[in-house]
């Protein structure tokens, strides 16, 4: 089985899939990244010194995708196992598509091909407003990478991206409650997976 974890920037995704990956006994993988390109490229894609052209964005995203699904998803799925990822191709038809106005349609292309078709099995939704999103960056500190010092438009537009993809496709996403505590967060997700 193949899950997906998805959200805005401070939704709590990488605790999620964590948390979720220890319960499942699962593979957990990050995007980008997961394998030696991907996560050379991640640091291209993150690093708010260079100015990336949004087709240049969407394009990274694409081949860090398509090396990480050749190289550990598909393997790893044809042995039997569950791989959980923090992020997958609805993060690029939300943050390039819509945030930066590329087109969902066209950038739902760009990483059809880059994965050979391959989609996930449940997409875990972390649904948060924007400016808690934000506020939780805000008390996380440290230094913010390329995305996550857009504006607060922008993730505006991500998160009715986000929307809009849970309701064009119900029988694939789970919608969870992500203003809630991390061990309620978990248990929502359990509870809208098959057979766990």
């Amino acid at each position: 089985m193949l899950i997906t974890i998805e959200g805005i920037d401070g939704a709590g995704k990488t605790t999620l899939a964590t948390r979720l990956a220890e319960r499942l006994g699962a593979v957990l993988l990050r995007e980008p990244g997961g394998v030696e390109l991907s996560e050379r490229i991640r640091t291209l894609v993150k690093d708010p010194a260079l100015s990336v052209h949004p087709r240049a964005e969407a394009l990274l995203y694409a081949a860090a995708r398509a090396q990480l699904v050749e190289e550990r998803i598909r393997p790893l799925l044809a042995g039997g196992a569950t791989v959980i990822l923090d992020r997958f191709t609805d993060s690029s038809l939300a943050y390039q598509g819509a945030g930066r106005a590329l087109g969902v349609e066209d950038v739902r292309a760009i990483n059809g091909f880059a994965t050979g078709g391959l989609r996930p099995d449940v997409t875990l939704l972390l649904a948060l407003a924007p400016s808690v999103g934000r506020a939780r960056l805000d008390d996380r500190g440290g230094e913010r990478d390329r995305l996550e010092r857009e504006g607060a438009g922008f993730f505006g537009l991500i998160a009715d991206a986000y929307e809009a993809l849970a309701r064009a496709e119900p029988e694939r996403f789970r919608v969870l409650d992500a203003s809630r505590d991390a061990d309620a967060v978990l248990e929502q997700a359990l509870a809208a997976l098959p057979g766990t």
